[in-house]
């Protein structure tokens, strides 16, 4: 009950951002492929980030 009033961790938030990345590539494969690429390599920086969080 009380969770909802939890705040996101940093990772968690990279994650949402990851995700939201990742779906906004694959929904401009189809029209834009150059926007796509880009959104992808965006969602690629934000795995790196997280990954890095979890390492250390």
């Amino acid at each position: 009950m009380f969770g909802i009033f939890k705040k996101k961790s940093k990772i968690e938030l990279l994650y949402e951002k990851y995700q939201k990345l990742q779906t906004e590539a694959y929904k401009l494969s189809t029209v834009n492929r150059t926007e796509s690429d880009r959104k992808q390599a965006e969602a690629e920086e934000v795995l790196k980030e997280i990954k890095g969080l979890e390492q250390g």
